[in-house]
């Protein structure tokens, strides 16, 4: 099995253990760390495919830039799942350095289910 396929399995099975989080954070009411561990099934997920088009960003802005540029910009991937990355990672920011602004449980409802729909579209683009 080549390195690009090894490190996107691994990469998909952190996003499917950080979305088991998320759901299990939810159910016990914690949001703000819910939304942390949606944001990170998400980023993984992103990173498992970009990791198969041979690419390993950097940094967290690198991922998001990367998955535009070479999944979605060139129609391998649908335009929408790139806002829920930036949705993801904002509400994250929030939930994580935002003492002021409580998450509620709408919210992070929302980010669970995006989430899953990320990680699910993902796993089919891979077909693994």
């Amino acid at each position: 099995m080549n390195r690009s396929v090894q490190r996107a399995q691994k990469e998909l099975t952190r996003a499917n253990k950080a979305l088991l989080a998320a759901k299990t954070l939810l159910e016990n009411q914690l949001y703000e760390d819910c939304v942390s561990r949606s944001y990170y099934a998400v980023l993984h997920a992103a990173k498992a495919a970009l990791a198969v088009e041979g690419i390993e960003p950097q940094s967290h802005h690198a991922v998001r830039r990367m998955f535009g540029l070479h999944l979605v910009k060139v129609g391998k991937i649908e335009g929408d799942l790139a806002r829920i990355l930036a949705a993801e990672q904002e509400d994250r920011e929030i939930g994580d350095y935002d003492i002021y602004v409580e998450i509620e449980h709408d919210r992070a409802l929302k980010r669970v289910q995006d989430a899953e729909r990320f990680v699910q579209r993902i796993e089919k683009f891979l077909s693994f």
